[in-house]
């Protein structure tokens, strides 16, 4: 078992909705990652972490490519196309071993940042063993991405997979489609037979930019939702990332089949795609999670920066203070992460998965911090560089018994990844 003993604050995800705020109690978490109990808790046996910092759900990025921290701020200026251009041209010539660098290097990122949880979408090799060594939860699987890769491989890429992780309490397989555009009819129509032959959940981009749904609507005569229908692969165990350009009949099949939508602000900003994520409709209707994207355009793996975003941008596309408001980040990045993959997960309360980031209290940046104030100072005022730990299925995977192992780590990682870049850019 473990303690988190005084925690300042609980700041959590209620199960009607709400965030609620306790103050001055214990967390603790069974041996098989569940949390027991919260509140005045006095137990023998167990390992105990003095908390002292404001205690959190931990954080569920639910759309970002890993690996992409190999191409952090190296193609910057561009839109979506282009930059998927000059990306997709180097993503060729990429070898395994590099890829696992750059996968390695975002596991230790996201930790250090607080996030328990990852829905991430790459080419990787065999990454079940770096996953289970590092301790936090992804969900993993091929991309399908025709003009890239021979879906046969991609398939049996993925059964390998799900048969690998078959037994795994931290990595799980999911159904990763780059979109409709970069795909064939029968790639879609191979997608949805495994979808319903492996029982596995669907992560897509759809509708990220104009262009998209102008090359879509060419070759289908539908928007880029409506075609997900047509094949059968769009119902509540789909996750559908980005949503700029889409339609009100469009946002009524979302609602009606209960899709997660995901929200990833920074990189389509950066990205210049323009269109309009609508919040406010989605947020009625049905499940909303909040995603980095990859390193490449939202160039950090900071779900903290990533909530005060989402609110800062939604409020100046509504022209409304209220179009999204800190609790509902919150819940974004937590609770409604976990529920896009079904996971009993993003409160801190009993009977839910004893995945936890503790803030330090001490910090200058979210001070002065008292309980009227915390759930704001979270969203708005704190980043990454505040988490004091982490903890995933009741093990602590980040804090100040590793911190600097982390970041040594990584330095050797960067170094490897720049020797490598430096050959192929002069290439």
């Amino acid at each position: 078992m473990l303690l988190l003993r005084d925690c300042r604050y609980v700041v959590t995800p209620t199960e009607d909705g709400d965030v609620k705020v306790l103050e001055g109690v214990s967390i603790l978490i069974s041996d098989d990652g569940v949390i027991q109990q919260v509140g005045d808790v006095d137990v023998n046996g167990a390992e105990v972490v003095k908390c002292d910092g404001v205690a959190i759900p931990g954080l569920f990025n639910a759309h970002t490519h890993l690996a992409m921290t190999m191409f952090r701020g190296l193609v910057s200026d561009h839109e979506l196309e282009d930059w998927l251009n000059v990306i997709w041209g180097m993503e060729k010539r990429l070898t395994s071993d590099v890829i696992l660098k750059g996968f390695e290097l975002g596991l230790i990122e996201s930790i250090m940042n607080g996030t328990s949880a990852v829905l991430d979408m790459y080419f990787n090799p065999d990454v079940v063993d770096l996953v289970e060594r590092y301790g936090i939860r992804v969900f993993e699987g091929p991309t399908f991405i025709d003009n890239l890769r021979d879906p046969k491989l991609t398939e049996n890429e993925l059964r390998n997979l799900v048969s690998r992780v078959r037994d795994s309490k931290l990595i799980k397989p999911i159904l990763n489609l780059h979109s409709v555009y970069a795909n064939s009819e029968d790639t879609l129509m191979r997608v949805r037979e495994l979808k319903e032959e492996l029982n596995l959940r669907l992560h897509t981009h759809v509708s990220e930019t104009r262009r998209e749904v102008y090359t879509v609507r060419g070759r289908y005569g539908l928007y880029p939702v409506e075609v997900l229908s047509k094949f059968g692969l769009l119902d509540s165990s789909t996750i559908l990332v980005h949503l700029g350009w889409v339609t009100n009949w469009e946002l009524e099949l979302i609602v009606r089949t209960q899709a997660t939508a995901v929200h990833c602000p920074s990189s389509n900003m950066k990205l210049a795609t323009a269109g309009f994520f609508p919040i406010k409709e989605l947020l009625k209707g049905t499940n909303v999670a909040l995603g980095t994207d990859g390193p490449g355009t939202g160039d950090s793996l900071d779900m903290f920066k990533e909530m005060r975003m989402a609110v800062l941008l939604q409020r100046n596309n509504y022209w409304d203070a209220k179009a999204l408001t800190a609790k509902e980040a919150l819940l974004m990045a937590t609770v409604n992460g976990y529920r896009s993959v079904g996971l009993r997960g993003g409160l801190i309360a009993p009977g839910y998965l004893g995945d936890v980031t503790v803030l330090d209290v001490k910090d200058p940046r979210i001070n002065p911090l008292n309980k009227l104030n915390v759930a704001n100072n979270i969203v708005y005022s704190s980043n990454g560089g505040m988490v004091k730990y982490l903890v995933v299925n009741g093990k602590v995977v980040y804090g100040s018994h590793n911190r600097e192992e982390l970041i040594e780590r990584a330095l050797v990682i960067s170094r490897e990844l720049n020797e490598y870049l430096r050959g192929m850019l002069n290439g």
